[in-house]
């Protein structure tokens, strides 16, 4: 099994930026889908965007496309989720996950948390104005 941990939270003002890192570790095998997702206090966790590290296809949820670019690094086994543009509600702890098996990468455009099977411990983001 392999781990995920995040990092790069941290307080913003609206129309600011935030990089977020998504750092892998252990025997991956052949998983190959990582996705961001993120839960705001009292709401339910709600997908952000996926990666296909194979071949690099994204996907966005309609909300922050255009917004947030998620992206990969291989040889730093690092997934990042840029956040620009920031409002008050990104507002959220954030989480990457990854699912365990293979993927191709149509099916890796998928945003349901049920469907990733390892999670980091998340990474707090407070946007002020």
């Amino acid at each position: 099994q392999f781990r995920l941990a995040e990092s790069g939270g941290a307080s913003a003002q609206t129309g600011g930026s935030l990089r977020l890192s998504c750092e892998v570790s252990g025997n991956t095998g052949r998983s190959n889908c990582i996705g961001w997702f993120r839960q705001a206090q009292g709401k339910e966790r709600e997908g952000l965007a996926t990666i296909h590290t194979g071949g690099g296809r994204t996907s966005y949820v309609d909300s922050v496309k255009g917004r947030f670019t998620i992206s990969h690094d291989n040889s730093k086994r690092t997934v990042y989720l840029q956040l620009d543009n920031l409002k008050l509600e990104d507002t959220a702890m954030y989480y990457c996950a990854a699912y365990s098996g293979f993927r191709y990468p149509a099916t890796c455009a998928n945003f349901s948390p049920p469907d990733f099977n390892v999670w980091g411990q998340g990474t707090q983001v407070t946007v002020s104005s």
